[in-house]
């Protein structure tokens, strides 16, 4: 991990120094899945696999998987031609699924089951010949492979305000689909301000945001009450990790700040603070909350206190092809999901 130990100074403040660390937070059961999938493509097949984008928005973890032989790369005509190569967790396209079969590569799909599913409704109501407005972040790799599956279905709404001036060709023929990292807020304001331009406006058949990213909000909101500041481990390309941190704002945090690593929280963050606020985004690996949790405890905030909101037990198979061990016999790691926070 970059940079040094120890350096943050022990200030009084007004009042009892403490930490609320949230719980949830950090590794979900896809994002673990994912992870471990490429571990053991890297066990199974050896050095190198290659991965198609990064493998979950986290860069300790993708740093982590280099140092084991994994190459990352943005298209599949980047990989050899017969190589192996694992789709990230957050879905492919059906053309890229294509690109791969043409290049001869053995592919092993990680996406995360919970995307899987909106990939399933979106081909479904496609062939119902249904308009779909999928609410999500262009250029987004989930939205990307999502709107791949339908692409002259499909029309991306970013925001609230693009509610208000997106155009349908038959208002009695839409549905709505999300990316499943958002905001549950935004999203249903999104959703509320499509449904009063277009009454008949048809729901998916499942909450697609990730029960993940609602765990941690809905933990973040409470601890964010009672916080003068909140820390966010997570990286700048996390939508779910950079969300936490407008959550915290909206919900009272007096500030709010995202780091990857411990050495980047400031002494000046500190100034005057009792109540410190620690979570982490769902692709983020419980050691990196430590290291945070440490450099605080340097600081003086040694009384961690946890705030849980709900258990998460959830655990998906790992993909077909990584289930059994070069023998045959069933892996005993054919789960995702190392026990989380």
């Amino acid at each position: 991990m970059p940079g040094r130990r120890g350096r943050l100074q022990d200030i009084p403040v007004d009042g009892r120094k403490r930490v609320l660390l949230a719980s949830p937070r950090g590794y979900c059961a896809g994002v673990d899945r994912a992870v471990i999938a490429v571990e053991k493509a890297l066990e199974r097949y050896g050095a190198p696999v290659y991965v198609r984008k990064q493998i979950v928005h986290n860069i300790h973890v993708v740093t982590e998987l280099e140092a084991q032989g994994a190459i990352f790369v943005d298209e599949v005509d980047e990989v050899p031609e017969g190589a192996h190569v694992v789709f990230s967790a957050h879905g492919v396209a059906p053309a890229v699924v294509n690109a791969a079969s043409a290049r001869g590569l053995h592919a092993i799909d990680a996406t995360c089951p919970l995307v899987t599913k909106v990939h399933r409704e979106a081909v479904r109501f496609a062939r119902d010949d249904y308009e779909i407005l999928l609410i999500g972040h262009t250029g987004h790799e989930e939205v990307e492979g999502t709107a791949g599956e339908a692409p002259d279905h499909v029309t991306i709404v970013n925001s609230p305000a693009e509610a208000d001036t997106v155009e349908v060709k038959d208002p009695s023929k839409v549905v709505w689909l999300s990316q499943t990292t958002l905001s549950v807020d935004e999203t249903m304001e999104t959703v509320s301000r499509l449904r009063t331009r277009f009454p008949e406006l048809h729901d998916p058949p499942s909450d697609d945001i990730c029960y993940a990213t609602q765990n941690r909000q809905v933990a973040i909101k409470k601890v964010a009450k009672d916080a003068d500041l909140v820390i966010v481990v997570g990286s700048a390309n996390s939508s779910n990790s950079v969300r936490l941190v407008e959550v915290a704002l909206e919900h009272g945090a007096k500030a709010a700040y995202r780091v990857d690593y411990a050495p980047e929280v400031q002494q000046e963050w500190l100034d005057g603070v009792a109540t410190v606020g620690v979570t982490s985004g769902a692709s983020v690996p419980e050691v990196l909350v430590q290291e945070v949790l440490e450099e605080l405890a340097g600081a003086g905030y040694r009384d961690v206190e946890q705030v849980r909101t709900a258990e998460e037990d959830l655990m998906f198979s790992l993909p077909k092809e990584l289930r059994q061990d070069a023998t045959g016999r069933r892996d005993d790691r054919a789960l995702g999901g190392r026990g989380r926070p």
